[in-house]
């Protein structure tokens, strides 16, 4: 069986397994390590490189799930405008496209519109002042699985 690799940050661990465990496709969750080259953010877009961020390896199958939905799951589950140092790193250059793409979406999204009660749009999303985007991206260039899990 083929299968891809993709890695997520931000969270714990029990949390990053539990959201990517049981999705359709998905063959194996490791937590460790991660290394990456280039990474860039919306709130720092000079890339560098990062060191020691713990996350998760999703090992899964590309015929039964795919990059946008994984990271849709993680986006979810974890929220990309506070500081929880949260990424996404690929392996394979074809990936990179794809995670660029849902990571340009999650930033300019603005302010998310909220209603009252009295059923009034209270966040203008057209509004100056927009959320902060945290979310890192690069390429991987290191995962190292740790062995106590």
């Amino acid at each position: 069986m083929y299968t891809k690799k993709i890695y997520f940050s931000g969270g714990n661990f029990n949390e990053l397994k539990n959201i990517f465990a049981e999705l359709r496709g998905v063959v194996k969750v490791t937590f460790g390590t991660i290394c990456a080259s280039n990474v860039v953010s919306y709130v720092n877009p000079m890339p560098r490189d990062v060191e020691n961020i713990f996350g998760v390896e999703v090992e899964f199958n590309p015929k039964k799930n795919d990059i946008s939905t994984l990271i849709d799951e993680l986006f979810s589950n974890i929220n990309p405008y506070i500081e929880n140092n949260s990424g996404v790193y690929y392996v394979m250059g074809e990936d990179a496209p794809q995670v660029e793409l849902h990571m340009n979406f999650l930033a300019n999204r603005g302010k998310e519109p909220d209603v009252s009660n009295a059923a009034l749009t209270i966040n203008d999303p057209n509004h100056k002042r927009v959320r902060k985007c945290y979310v890192a991206y690069g390429r991987l260039t290191k995962f190292v699985a740790e062995k106590f899990f």
